[in-house]
């Protein structure tokens, strides 16, 4: 049987918790991870109704892209949605999951579901994220460098982009001088010891700190390993907010407000003027948006996709570009979708159902 901490730690896997933003609240809510699944069912939200749904299907564990509560919880009285939703999960030991920002910030997360179904192709980060990065550099004796850059590119470090097992190593020489205690690999204690050694430099993802440096120690001679972790301000590739993807042929405005309308099933649009200029490269941003206009005019974009645009940001599209407000919930939607997939793919002893609950607190007249 599968427990609810294997389905977290693959989720995490796939979408670290490093990578939620500083206001999130991913990761496991409530329930205990050593509980056997008997049922997932994968929602956008999770409320009441949710959770009754999760009953009826035999569900024991609830996935939701959007977490329950986000700042400290100090009560559970059932005096609002939050509170009632909760303490019916609680009654019923039925386990909830969030999965939020950082599944937003991966290449395979929300936006690439969103760009899928907007059919563009060629895609990449619009808002590619700084310090999710480090670099390791440590020292270790030539005899031993294939084994030791072995075990580091195994563990994940040195990735850049679509390419792996990436390293440079400089060579130099070592000295140390043994303790009366110390175990040395090479040298004898209290006696000044200079060794030719080789320096290894690889990036390193942030999730990915504390298994390299494990693998590092594994299968490094030294009884004593010397390392540095050095934060990176490089822009990762891999990780960042929205993407920029382009339509295979430009469409005029009015037939890509159409297109918009046909693939994402919003019954309300709210748009900005573009000046009549085709629409071919296009920036999305599932849920609330706004903080990347800017982003998506410098990129040269002809269309921003994403929700929850107040009035005066409206303006901040200069009519340099078509700024579309799709709603919050129809471009989240399909991360319903993306979540069974990705949990069907990877376990089969339970049944993975979607949520036929609408839980858009929007309604349109």
């Amino acid at each position: 049987m599968v427990k609810i901490k294997e389905i977290a730690q693959y989720l995490e896997h796939l979408a670290p918790l490093d990578y939620q933003e500083s206001y999130d609240n991913s990761g496991l809510l409530i329930g205990n991870d050593q509980w056997e699944v008997k049922g997932v069912l994968v929602s956008l939200d999770c409320t009441e109704a949710v959770v009754d749904e999760a009953i009826e299907q035999n569900c024991n564990l609830i996935v939701a892209h959007h977490p329950i509560w986000f700042g400290p919880l100090k009560k559970l009285t059932g005096k609002n949605y939050v509170e009632k939703t909760l303490i019916k999960a609680i009654k019923n030991d039925i386990a909830i999951y969030a999965i939020h920002t950082n599944l937003d910030n991966i290449h395979i997360g929300v936006n690439r579901k969103l760009a899928e179904k907007l059919q563009l192709q060629k895609l990449q980060p619009l808002s590619p994220k700084a310090q999710t990065l480090s670099k390791l550099v440590t020292f270790v004796p030539t005899t031993h460098i294939s084994q030791v850059l072995e075990a580091l590119h195994e563990a994940g470090a040195g990735t850049i982009g679509d390419y792996q097992s990436c390293s440079f190593v400089s060579k130099g020489t070592g000295s140390f001088k043994p303790g009366s205690d110390a175990k040395p690999f090479l040298g004898k204690p209290h006696r000044l010891e200079q060794v030719e050694e080789d320096r290894i430099e690889v990036v390193v993802p942030k999730p990915l700190q504390h298994q390299v440096v494990v693998s590092l120690k594994q299968a490094h001679p030294y009884q004593e390993v010397a390392y540095y972790l050095i934060p990176l301000e490089n822009r990762n590739p891999d990780i960042g907010s929205g993407l920029i993807g382009w339509l295979e042929n430009p469409l005029d405005p009015q037939q890509f407000l159409q297109h918009l309308r046909d693939t994402m099933g919003s019954p309300c649009i709210k748009y900005t003027d573009n000046n009549q200029q085709n629409v071919q490269k296009i920036a999305v941003c599932g849920g609330a948006g706004s903080f990347l206009i800017k982003k998506a005019i410098q990129a040269n974009c002809q269309a921003f996709v994403t929700s929850d645009i107040k009035y005066h940001e409206f303006f901040d599209a200069e009519q340099q570009m078509l700024l579309a407000d799709i709603g919050h919930y129809e471009s989240e939607v399909s991360t319903k979708e993306l979540l069974s997939d990705i949990l069907t793919k990877k376990f089969s002893t339970f049944a993975v159902r979607l949520s036929q609950k609408v839980t858009n607190p929007i309604r349109y007249f």
